[in-house]
C-alpha cells in the first residue's frame, strides 16, 4: 500500500464522526425535530450532519429568538445525550432489579414513569399544517418549569385520547347499538392498532443502543501527540462535545473550540473554528493537520488552508472524494504519527497509509 510522509506543527480534530461515533444518537435527535416539523428524517438527518446546531435550529425552527437561542441549543444537545445514555441506563436498572432480557421493554416504562427521549410537544393535524412552540422541548427535563418529561404511560394515554371516538352524552353502548357494527369494529381495530404501535415504537426505542463510542485508532493518534499540539473543532455546542468526549475517556484538550463559542463569527463549512483553534495553539492553520469526517467539515479545513485528511466513519468514500481533502482513509489506523526534534522547534511526523 502506498503512503506518504510529511511534517506539521499541530492538529486539529474534528470531534462526531472523527473521534467519537454518536450518529445514532445524534440521528435520533433531529429525526424527533424533523417527527415535530412533518418533515422526512432522512431529509433533515442529512441536511444537518457536520453543522452547529445553532445554525440548524434557526433554519428549522425559525420561531426561536435570539435570546432563547443558547438555551434552546443546550436543551437540544442534551437530548442527544440523553438518546445516547437510554440504552446503557435501562441495561443497569435490568441487571439491579434481576429483570429478563424480555421484560426490558415498554410495559417497564409504565411502572418507572421513564422512557427515552420524547418529541416535543407540538399541535400538530393529519393534514399536514403544524404550529410549533416559543422553545422546543427537547431535554429530559423542563429547566424553566422544573417538570419532568411525559413518562411513556402520559404519552400513551395522550395517544389513545386523540384515537377514541369524540366524547358524547350518549351512552357509549347505546351508540354502538345505534350504528353500523361493521363502522364501531374498524373503529375500535384502528384504537387497537394504535396501542399496539406506540408499544412497538417504545419496545424497538428500548433496543436501539444508541451509546457514544470511539473510533478506531484514536486512542493511539492522541497519545503519540504532545499536549499543547492538538485542539478540537466541533459543531458540536459545550454541553454535547464536553459530554461526548468524557464518555469515551477522551479529556477535552485546553483548546476545545464549540460552536456556541462568541468568538467564532461562522461555523463549518466556513473556515472559522479550525482559524481559531489553530491560533488558540500558537500556529497558523496551514501549518495543521485537520481530521474530519463530514463534507462541510472537509471543506472548513480545506479553506483554512490545512492538510486535510478525511476518514469514512460517517460518510461513504464516494461522497467525501469531491470536497477536496488532501487524503481519505479508512479510519486512523492507517495515520501514524511521531515526534521529531524538541522544544518549539519540534515537529509532528505523519505517515498515510492510502
Amino acid at each position: 500500500m502506498p503512503s506518504t510522509t510529511f511534517r506539521a506543527d499541530a492538529v486539529l480534530f474534528d470531534m462526531d464522526g472523527t473521534l467519537t461515533d454518536s450518529i445514532a444518537a445524534v440521528e435520533a435527535a433531529w429525526g424527533a425535530v424533523a417527527a415535530d416539523l412533518w418533515l422526512d428524517p432522512a431529509e433533515v438527518i442529512a441536511a444537518t450532519h457536520g453543522k452547529r446546531a445553532i445554525d440548524n435550529l434557526a433554519f428549522y425552527r425559525p420561531e426561536i429568538k435570539a435570546h432563547e437561542m443558547d438555551a434552546a441549543v443546550e436543551a437540544f444537545e442534551q437530548t442527544i445525550l440523553d438518546f445516547a445514555d437510554s440504552f446503557q441506563k435501562r441495561a443497569a436498572r435490568r441487571l439491579t432489579s434481576g429483570e429478563s432480557s424480555a421484560g426490558f421493554s415498554a410495559r417497564a416504562d409504565l411502572d418507572s414513569g421513564e422512557s427515552t427521549p420524547a418529541l416535543s410537544d407540538t399541535s400538530t393535524s393529519h393534514n399536514g399544517s403544524f404550529s410549533t412552540p416559543s422553545l422546543p422541548s427537547y431535554s429530559s427535563n423542563d429547566s424553566t418549569t422544573g417538570t419532568r418529561r411525559p413518562s411513556f404511560a402520559t404519552r400513551l394515554s395522550d395517544k389513545l385520547v386523540s384515537a377514541r371516538p369524540e366524547a358524547s352524552d350518549e351512552p357509549v353502548f347505546d351508540k354502538f347499538a345505534d350504528s353500523d357494527h361493521t363502522e364501531n369494529d374498524a373503529r375500535m381495530k384502528a384504537v387497537e392498532a394504535q396501542i399496539e404501535a406506540a408499544f412497538e415504537a417504545a419496545c424497538e426505542a428500548d433496543a436501539v443502543d444508541r451509546s457514544i463510542r470511539i473510533l478506531p485508532g484514536v486512542k493511539d493518534m492522541i497519545a503519540c501527540i504532545p499536549e499543547g499540539r492538538y485542539a478540537v473543532a466541533t459543531s458540536g455546542a459545550k454541553t454535547y462535545a464536553y459530554g461526548a468526549m468524557t464518555r469515551v475517556g477522551i479529556t477535552p484538550p485546553p483548546v476545545t473550540i464549540t460552536a456556541d463559542d462568541k468568538r467564532l463569527k461562522a461555523g463549518k463549512p466556513a473556515p472559522d473554528p479550525f482559524l481559531l483553534a489553530a491560533s488558540c495553539l500558537g500556529f497558523d492553520a496551514w501549518d495543521c493537520v485537520v481530521f474530519e469526517d463530514s463534507p462541510s467539515g472537509i471543506r472548513a479545513g480545506v479553506a483554512s488552508g490545512a492538510i486535510v485528511i478525511a476518514v469514512c466513519t460517517s460518510h461513504e468514500r464516494a461522497k467525501i472524494e469531491g470536497c477536496g481533502a488532501h487524503f481519505i482513509v479508512e479510519d486512523m489506523r492507517s495515520v501514524q504519527c511521531r515526534t521529531e526534534g524538541e522544544g518549539e522547534g519540534m515537529k509532528l511526523v505523519f505517515t498515510v497509509e492510502h
